[in-house]
Order: structure tokens, then sequence, then C-alpha cells
């Protein structure tokens, strides 16, 4: 009987052995759980009806559904370094994402796939900014004043020739007019350089900050508003007028914006704080959205919806308790 009871234990305790080295196939983990909420980005856009997002690690998720769920890009070699930012082509499938140590990736599929165009370890100067002239020509930006081009969609890259004013500056954004004829670079310790015949030549703007600018955007009544640290942001009314600067009532630093079809200006900065104008940046009221994440960039997927990235993952815009009181304030537009 011992026996028998023996050899039962042990052919137990082989089926259990055997049940938990046996391959299995794990249940799909759904798309929400790559960790939107806890990951660092530092850029989304939108490419057609698909949103990405980049940041950390080299990180690159897409989403075809407004964001309702989100996969990862394929990269074909991963040097997880920081991913700054991205822009697309006007076909939205050819696109550039620029970030630390000089990486450059190319997608051809809208995002869905990328490939190493460029990498330097050694003295790679992070690249904050990618953009596309009118030409064609892709120019890109970043620290210690390093500006490049290409005029072959990617496949090589030379320097930009900017003024020598530039010096080793930070450049920290490039943006563009809606017809692509108006551009600026901004960056540290106020400079700003200008181009008026779409990217072909640049000239610096005369002075009159001293601080680091994050960003600018052009105006709908054809100006330019240019933001930065610790609140400082300036109007120009068209270009080659003066300088004029807004009313912000805390030194915010914002980094990224959007403008909804009414008008109003959204900017996204530190400690989760957002800037609203609807006088075309000359005054912003503050806001403040979930937590104390640095938010890095907005984009708007409809009206009065949107994502906005952080140093913590993602949050829907606009955050949940602007959308409730909206929602109270108007039951009707929920119906």
């Amino acid at each position: 009987m011992k026996t028998a009871v023996g050899i039962g234990a042990a052919a137990l305790v082989a089926f259990a052995s055997a049940l938990a080295f046996a391959p299995r196939t794990p249940p799909p983990l759904a798309p929400t759980t790559i960790g939107i909420e806890r990951s660092h980005f530092n850029t989304i856009t939108q490419a057609g009806d698909r949103l990405l997002t980049a940041g950390a690690l080299g990180e690159i998720l897409y989403s075809d559904d407004k964001g309702a769920h989100w996969q990862q890009a394929q990269i074909k070699e991963q040097r997880q370094a920081l991913i700054v930012s991205m822009a697309f082509a006007p076909d939205r499938k050819t696109g550039f994402a620029v970030g630390h140590e000089g990486w450059i990736l190319r997608t051809k599929d809208g995002g869905s796939t990328w490939e190493e165009v460029a990498f330097s370890k050694e003295n790679g100067e992070p690249l904050m900014s990618i953009a596309r002239l009118p030409s064609g020509d892709w120019i890109s930006v970043g620290a210690f004043g390093r500006a490049i081009t290409s005029k072959d969609n990617g496949q090589t890259w030379e320097q930009l020739p900017l003024p020598s004013e530039v010096e080793d500056k930070h450049m920290n954004r490039i943006a563009s007019s809606e017809d692509g004829k108006h551009w600026l670079i901004v960056g540290e310790r106020g400079l700003v350089i200008k181009s008026e015949d779409s990217g072909a030549s640049w000239q610096i703007e005369p002075g009159f900050y001293n601080g680091s600018f994050y960003n600018a955007m052009p105006t709908r009544d054809g100006g330019w508003l240019i933001y930065g640290m610790r609140g400082n942001a300036f109007v120009q009314a068209a270009p080659g007028a003066q300088w004029v600067k807004s009313t912000i009532q805390a030194p915010v630093s914002f980094f990224g914006h959007a403008q909804e079809k009414d008008g109003t200006i959204i900017l996204v900065g530190q400690g989760s704080m957002l800037g609203l104008s609807r006088d075309g940046g000359k005054s912003f009221s503050l806001q403040r959205a979930k937590g104390r994440a640095t938010l890095t960039d907005i984009v708007l997927t409809g009206p009065d919806s949107g994502w906005m990235s952080s140093d913590a993952g993602l949050q829907p815009f606009p955050p949940p308790q602007q959308a409730k009181a909206a929602a109270q304030a108007n039951p009707g537009a929920t119906q």
C-alpha cells in the first residue's frame, strides 16, 4: 500500500513539474498596458488619423483610434536614447524622429517601423527639433549650435548654414507659418533666427530677451508667439513688428502648444500647468491638469479633445475636472 501511495505521489509531482515547465502561449496583453501613464514622453504629434508619441529609452508608440489603444513601433536598431521631436512629410508616411546622441530615425510607413539613419555615441550633440521645408529638404537643430540639413530624404546630412551669431547656443525648436513661407528657430539666450523665404536663407532677429525660448507658433493674424522659461512669452503682430511681452500671472515654463478652432491658444508646461489665451497670446490664464508632471507637448484630435505628453505619461485633454465642468455648464453637448 505504501508503495502505491509513493508511486502516486511521485507521479503527481512529475505531472505538476511537467505542467509548470510546459510551453504555453500567454494571453495577449491589452494595448493600453504599454505604460502610457508611466513613461516619459517628450513629443506627441498626428500624421493623418494616426497619433504618435515618443520619449525616454527610444520608445515610440502609435494609436489609430485617437488614443484609446497604443502599440509599440518597431525600431530596427534600438539605442535607447532620448527622442525629443518628430515630424512628417505631407504624404503622412515619411517622417523623422530625432534625439540625443545625434540619433535620427526615419519611417516610410507612417510610424509603424523606423530605421536608423544617423547616430553618434561619441560627441553626439542632442538634436532637439526637426522639420521639412517646402522645398522638400529636411532640417534639424540642437545643442551647441548644431544645425544640419538633408536634401535626399535623410540619406545624407550636411551642415545647415546659419548666421555666425548662433555660436554655440542651444536651439530648441523650429516653427513655420501655415503657408510655409515664414520660419523661426528659437533657443537659449534669447536666440531667434528667422527666414522669410521658406527656409532658403536665415537671419538673426534683433534681441529683445535674454532667457531661453522653448517653442514658437504662428498666430492667426499673421504674427508670432514665442514662449519659454519662467512665464516669458512674446507676441509679434506681424513680421518685423515690435515684440510685446505677454501677460502670464506666474513664472511657469511652457514647452508645447495647440490652438482650438475658436482661436484659443493652449500652452502646456511645468507643474501640470496649462496657459490659455483667447486674445491671440497677449494674455494667459492658468489652469492645472492632473498631478505635478512636466507637460511637454499637446495635440488636439477633435473639438475639446486631445492628448498631452509629459514626463509622467500621457494625459487626456481637457483634464477630467475641466471636461466635467464643461459638461455641467453645457449638458446638451454630451447628449
